[in-house]
């Protein structure tokens, strides 16, 4: 247990009632009608952690809504790393403040590759990887997850080797811990992904935004401490674990080989986070661990949760266990809704929103849920559940789509 843990401190996702949530204006709660629950987009159902509401406050209140300034955002990051992950290394100084972590993969791309060059991602994963990285003109070549869910090395061999066909500069983009699987890459998987890049001479770029997200029975190493990492990059933000995505701050933090190439980085590029945004994720990585904590033993009953719900509720389909995020895969396949023409590409991925078992439980069940064809191949047949919510709110989301399936084998 870390020492700074409060028991004290309720569950945050056990405060709000779904009026309360209802009355949300952000993407979450507006997107569909009033009867559905929203299981969808990674927003969680919790208050605002007490020590950044008081400094978003106290901004408001100074009037001290101008431009970002200083390094406090990455000295508060550089020591909750050190503090949670044995991250020493970090430097302050090897960082750049970016608008929001996509945007600074977007950065870090423009840094190390030009338009045309292969970027490799390993699906299913977060569907904005391909939306930003194709419109940066750059070519995604897919390095599937294994059965398993997890990284496959000779996939990624062999993406690397079709990769030096396409282009000079290549770059993996890494999700760690991996969205939408919820599996921590372990410390021997990373050291293979850093030796076989550096044997194909690949930059990796590691999106690390769900890095405080991970739960008990795992433990989330940072790219950057790899052997072999030196030239690459990393993300970092509070925006997943304090749920801040409206309050717009991230941080690009370089290896040591690679802070010449963050010298590059456009001035006008530290334009784009909020102020108030940046004050915000700093108080979170400095004063709200307590609620971090309290968040992470709420995640860890749910997932439990879900997971028996799922067996008992929902045993023909097959729930991948989540070691991190608040998201959980769920394997829907056996229900013969989805096809082959629903999975995207690489080259041409699908974007509409909802497919094959998610629309059932939207149409049927009105529970939204993230489509999993969206998240690249292998995702077909596949939803994304947030369980970020009340217990409440998710035993009757389960029942819902319970009742949605044995509706569909009786049809």
């Amino acid at each position: 247990m870390p020492s700074d843990m409060d028991p004290s401190i309720k569950n945050p996702l056990e405060q709000l009632t779904i009026d309360q949530l209802r009355a949300r204006t952000s993407m979450k709660w507006t997107t569909f009608p009033a009867d559905v629950l929203p299981l969808w987009v990674a927003e969680m159902d919790v208050p605002l952690a007490e020590p950044v509401a008081a400094r978003v406050h106290e901004a408001i209140a100074a009037g001290d809504t101008g431009y970002p300034s200083g390094r406090a955002y990455a000295r508060a990051l550089q020591v909750f790393a050190a503090d949670r992950w044995g991250w020493r290394e970090f430097e302050a100084e090897q960082t750049a403040i970016v608008p929001d972590v996509m945007m600074g993969i977007v950065e870090a791309l423009r840094l190390i590759t030009t338009p045309g060059d292969a970027v490799v991602v390993c699906p299913p994963v977060y569907p904005p990887f391909y939306a930003f990285v194709t419109h940066a003109d750059r070519k995604v070549i897919e390095a599937p997850l294994g059965p398993d869910g997890r990284l496959d090395m000779e996939t990624l061999r062999a993406a690397f080797a079709s990769a030096e066909h396409v282009s000079a500069r290549t770059v993996l983009l890494l999700a760690n811990p991996h969205n939408p699987t919820g599996t921590v890459h372990t410390r021997a998987e990373l050291v293979s992904v850093a030796a076989l890049a550096r044997s194909f001479g690949v930059r990796v770029v590691s999106d690390e935004i769900h890095a405080p997200v991970v739960l008990s029975g795992a433990e989330f190493v940072p790219y950057l401490t790899i052997p072999g990492a030196e030239d690459a990059f990393a993300l970092h933000s509070a925006s997943k674990a304090w749920n801040l995505a409206g309050l717009k701050a991230a941080l690009l933090v370089a290896g040591p080989n690679a802070v010449d190439d963050l010298h590059r980085l456009p001035e006008e590029v530290s334009h784009g986070p909020s102020h108030v945004g940046v004050l915000a994720h700093t108080a979170a990585f400095e004063e709200g661990r307590p609620w971090l904590d309290a968040l992470l033993r709420g995640l860890d009953t749910n997932r439990a949760l879900l997971a028996d719900l799922v067996a008992e509720r929902l045993p023909g389909l097959a729930l991948m266990w989540p070691e991190a995020t608040y998201l959980a895969w769920l394997d829907c396949r056996s229900l013969g809704l989805h096809t082959t023409s629903a999975t995207a590409t690489a080259t041409a991925p699908v974007v509409s929103d909802i497919a094959g078992p998610a629309q059932l439980f939207l149409d049927q069940a009105r529970v939204a849920l993230s489509s999993g064809h969206a998240f690249g191949s292998g995702g077909a047949g596949f939803v994304r559940i947030n369980y970020a919510t009340s217990s409440t709110i998710l035993r009757e989301a389960v029942d819902r789509m319970a009742a949605a399936v044995s509706g569909l084998e009786a049809a």
